[in-house]
């Protein structure tokens, strides 16, 4: 591959819902552009982005691959990105390395909620937007429709730079708008034609949508078309560019992925008209000391990693993009957030899974280094003596939880090594200890995302893992004041057992104290050396409750009264006394299971609130409150975490995927009794069980 100037480079993600295309798209540009001798299917397992075993199987893509095309003095990295909503942290990393977010819907589906979530990210991240609509040949195909349901929702910023000559089975070709220039066919069959006598009023249409436009993204040309109420050609082009820039225009263009018809042109479009990492400036920070910094692509080295892929057999690979300077196999690197030296195994262009050596990679450029060993996703790698820290990349919080373990005792470090190498490719996911279960909990996106890891597990690293549900931190506490004699007695020959205590328990009122402790012995009834084994012996016994076995919270005991053996008192009697204390005083003491409460906040568009809080009230949940969050309604409300387990599952059935939701721990409360009934009953099952 040649070796590209920043200004003839373009970087393309492909966007959109699942299902519309955005592979086969990739695939089709690939082979427009000569790059493969074969267009590969999906449903065959045989296209260049989607490799991993996982996406051949679902025939859905997983992870987001890059694929650079050749095209007419160009450089076009297009990046496949997941559309289906459990792998939306791989949208994360493409959207802070390209200039353009292409996002693909379809002619017959139009407007879909992947494609308002993708719009939503890009505009976020300030990249320049276009639409692709692509199944053009598809019965009921309507780019007009399409058009339509995209300005409604967008704007007037929406405007067709292509039009089809021809819809459904009749899609033969496209229109240049900006040419006034017809195309017929694909491939080597590719031609221009005369332009349609039946399209001049869309063409018309169209011209004046773009030139209105290009008019408004500059304030010299609006003045002029104010004026004169024309532009010239190259105005028309200025302007474009400049709204392209500053997102007040979204090009549409129409194509045929699976026939290629349309593709060409796309291609076009892209080297044409679309925007170069030229003039980028990529904002940073000093490490060193913390000031603000600039990178343009004439200055130092520097480049950011964008994705991790773990691979047992080539080991690590890191994506990057060259923010400025050059890179080459020889560049000594800097790793600014690890603040030490990084020394990598060689440099590659990626074509999937394809790995291209390469000499050197200017500045705009997408790349990849192997066998990094202190960098990760998000890091920034730059000159010694120029250094320079990029943003990192914000992922997603995860919102579905499974508790994890080896299938087979003994694999556990096979398991939670790979699981560890996965999250580098895949940060999207956490994995945490939870002290009170003793399990260990994988967070995701969805369940799919945590099947598919699991599977990954299994496919790279041959780490066998269970998901479960995990189990819930109840606590128990008591809700009134008791006392309670312990005695220990035990006379076997020599020496016996003997320790006898009062002990008044009572609620802390907090169960946020565990425990609480009190010496109220007066007149040596209970001995100086063994009340420290009476402490002792609680604080063992409250970490199993009387109820269900889970810790016992909140409770004060105040050891008040006693007797003791001068010869066979000990210190483990006393232990035995203040156990049999515990268990009976707080059996008494009205014992109450705690259930963990969770905060929750849920954003939803207006349509869906019914739904959300009729659903909420069924999970036993509480309405805090309700505002509005950028044209969202946030519901703010207070669940259990027993019920909230699907949720994430439920909510985007619930919304059609336009719904999202955080929760974070609260406080405990006493749980119903009749739910709590269960819980006991089913703990009594599980020890019944064990025995």
């Amino acid at each position: 591959m040649a070796d590209y100037k920043t200004k003839d480079i373009r970087n393309i993600a492909l966007l959109g819902h699942g299902s519309e295309g955005k592979t086969t798209l990739t695939e089709a540009m690939l082979f427009a552009a000569g790059m493969i001798d074969r267009q590969g299917k999906v449903e065959a397992g045989n296209t260049v982005t989607d490799f991993d075993p996982e996406e051949n199987k679902r025939t859905i893509s997983i992870s987001a691959a890059t694929a650079p095309v050749e095209w007419k003095g160009t450089k076009i990295n297009v990046i496949d990105v997941p559309g289906y909503f459990d792998f939306i942290g791989e949208m994360m990393g493409p959207l802070r390395v390209v200039e353009t977010a292409a996002i693909v819907v379809g002619a017959v589906s139009g407007l879909t909620v992947g494609a308002e979530k993708a719009w939503a990210y890009s505009k976020k991240n300030n990249v320049a937007r276009m639409f692709i609509v692509n199944k053009m040949d598809a019965e009921n195909a309507n780019y007009e429709r399409t058009i339509e349901q995209l300005r409604d929702k967008f704007g007037s910023s929406v405007v067709p730079v292509l039009l089809p000559m021809g819809e459904g089975a009749a899609f033969k070709g496209v229109v240049n708008v900006l040419e006034n220039k017809a195309y017929s066919g694909k491939g080597k069959d590719l031609k221009e034609v005369p332009v349609p006598a039946d399209m001049k009023d869309a063409i018309e249409s169209a011209t004046a949508e773009i030139t209105e436009a290009a008019a408004e993204a500059v304030d010299e040309l609006l003045e002029k078309y104010f004026e004169e109420g024309e532009l010239s050609h190259e105005e028309i082009l200025q302007g474009f560019s400049a709204g392209m820039k500053s997102g007040t225009i979204v090009p549409v263009v129409p194509v045929s992925a699976v026939s290629g018809i349309g593709v060409a042109k796309l291609l076009d479009i892209m080297s044409a008209y679309l925007h170069s990492p030229e003039h980028t400036e990529y904002t940073g920070v000093n490490p060193k000391n913390g000031e603000v910094v600039t990178r343009k692509g004439s200055d130092p080295f520097s480049a950011f990693v964008f994705k991790t892929v773990a691979d047992p057999f080539v080991g690590k690979l890191s994506l990057l993009k060259v923010c400025s300077g050059t890179l080459t196999s020889g560049t000594a690197l800097y790793n600014a957030n690890a603040e030490k030296p990084e020394k990598a195994g060689g440099l590659f262009l990626m074509r999937g899974k394809n790995q291209v050596n390469v000499g050197q990679v200017n500045a705009g450029d997408i790349a990849a280094l192997s066998k990094l060993q202190l960098t990760n996703t998000g890091d920034t790698l730059c000159d010694a003596n120029n250094p320079v820290r990029f943003e990192k990349i914000e992922f997603p919080e995860p919102c579905v939880q499974k508790a994890v373990f080896a299938a087979k005792q003994g694999e556990e470090d096979k398991v939670f090594g790979g699981l560890a190498r996965l999250q580098e490719e895949d940060p999207s996911i956490r994995l945490e200890k939870n002290v009170e279960t003793t399990e260990t909990i994988l967070w995701g996106q969805g369940e799919l995302h945590l099947d598919v890891i699991r599977n990954k597990l299994q496919s790279k690293f041959g780490a066998n893992a269970v998901l479960q549900d995990p189990r819930i931190p109840y606590r128990e506490t008591i809700r009134k004041t008791v006392s309670c004699q312990g005695r220990h007695k035990k006379q076997s020959g020599g020496h016996g057992q003997f320790g006898d205590v009062w002990i008044e328990f009572r609620p802390i009122g907090d169960t946020n104290i565990d425990f609480e402790f009190e010496d109220a012995v007066v007149g040596g009834v209970v001995p100086r050396n063994f009340i420290p084994s009476v402490e002792k012996g609680l604080r063992e016994n409250i970490k199993k409750g009387v109820l269900a076995g889970y810790p016992m919270v909140g409770l004060h005991a105040k050891l008040y009264d006693g007797s003791y053996h001068p010869v066979d008192s000990s210190e483990m009697a006393f232990k035995t006394a203040a156990r049999i204390a515990y268990k009976k005083g707080c059996m008494d003491a009205s014992p109450v299971l705690l259930e963990p409460i969770m905060h929750v906040e849920v954003l939803v568009p207006d349509e869906y609130m019914g739904d959300v809080m009729g659903d909420m009230n069924k999970r036993r949940g509480r309405i805090m409150g309700m505002n509005q969050v950028d044209g969202l309604q946030q519901v703010v409300a207070e669940a259990p975490l027993a019920e909230m387990f699907k949720y994430a599952t439920d909510l985007r059935s619930m919304t059609q995927a336009r719904g999202s939701f955080s929760m974070k721990f609260e406080r405990y409360e006493e749980v119903p009794g009749d739910v709590a009934k269960k819980i006991i009953e089913s703990a009594q099952k599980d020890e019944d069980e064990d025995e």
